[in-house]
């Protein structure tokens, strides 16, 4: 991607302060702490772009040139995180004949430092991702699959803490109800628990146990059912939650060109983002903290 295109595509992003502060345009301070968080979700083993006559998406997506934008804003701040959504598993012959270890082999010489689980990554059952965990040099976090009566016991984490410049970043993760997407026979034992109830376990253990100073979701729930809007989402998750400051969402696929801002039940602003799939979009969100960790942030779509 060129310069000029990217810095065009980063100016199109949101801003506003975190914590209860009305949504307003925002200036970083001279002296701050930014914390860039990158991020994809349902790339569904998409490993070469799309070609030029495939519609819409020709000629975009691909793992090298995600690679190389990646390493573009590291250089431009190392005090980056990159993470995943889920469904990282099915929808190219890729994953068909490697399984799943091509698709972890190419995250980890990303450097993607966390990911949880959507539902297609169970697709070769669960022995079958457990096979390829080695292949991830990342950590898999998921709060509210239980795993204790699987081979996945002890092998995913619920969260995560991070480190980036003093600040402590705590991630953790949330998948959707197996029941009626994942056959019995593939998930086996897996337990699935209330989303909500565990984020706000999550975000109490995160906030004050962990003293995270910014706390991120990678949920695969999906954006939102408007022919279901009880069904658990992203953005019930965020007005029914507190602490938490980015959901970074999959399952639903939903293109959205700048994060959402969600009320949490304290009435304080929370972004919510997903960037579709397939590898077309990377999520960019930039943190900004002043000396007394009061948080700002900027977002945006990046189309690869």
């Amino acid at each position: 991607m060129r310069r000029r295109d990217f810095i065009q595509q980063l100016t199109a992003g949101s801003a506003l302060t975190i914590g209860g502060l009305g949504l307003h345009s925002f200036t970083a301070p001279s002296k701050h702490t930014k914390i860039t968080i990158l991020h994809t979700n349902d790339v569904h083993s998409h490993i070469d772009p799309f070609g030029p006559d495939d519609g819409r998406n020709a000629n975009k997506g691909g793992v090298a040139r995600r690679a190389s934008l990646i390493e573009s804003i590291r250089k431009e701040n190392p005090n980056t995180l990159l993470l995943d959504a889920g469904d990282i598993f099915q929808g190219t012959p890729y994953f068909n004949y490697y399984g799943g270890e091509l698709e972890f082999k190419l995250m980890s010489m990303l450097k993607y430092d966390a990911a949880t689980i959507g539902n297609h990554d169970f697709d070769n059952g669960i022995d079958g991702l457990y096979a390829q965990l080695p292949h991830a040099k990342f950590s898999m976090v998921s709060a509210n699959y239980d795993f204790s009566n699987t081979v996945m016991d002890t092998h995913v984490k619920p969260y995560k803490v991070f480190k980036r410049a003093g600040i402590k970043i705590g991630v953790f993760g949330l998948g959707i109800k197996l029941k009626g997407l994942v056959e019995k026979s593939l998930s086996k034992e897996t337990k699935y628990l209330d989303p909500i109830e565990i984020s706000q376990d999550m975000s109490r253990i995160l906030k004050t146990e962990e003293k995270c100073d910014l706390i991120i979701c990678l949920s695969h729930l999906g954006y939102h059912y408007k022919n279901a809007p009880d069904i658990a989402s992203d953005l019930n998750l965020a007005a029914a939650t507190k602490d938490i400051d980015l959901i970074i969402g999959g399952h639903t696929h939903t293109f959205l060109k700048k994060p959402t801002v969600v009320k949490n039940m304290e009435g304080k602003n929370m972004l919510v983002n997903q960037v579709g799939a397939y590898g077309i979009n990377l999520g960019r969100i930039d943190f900004y903290f002043d000396a007394n960790k009061n948080k700002s942030a900027d977002g945006t779509s990046i189309i690869v």
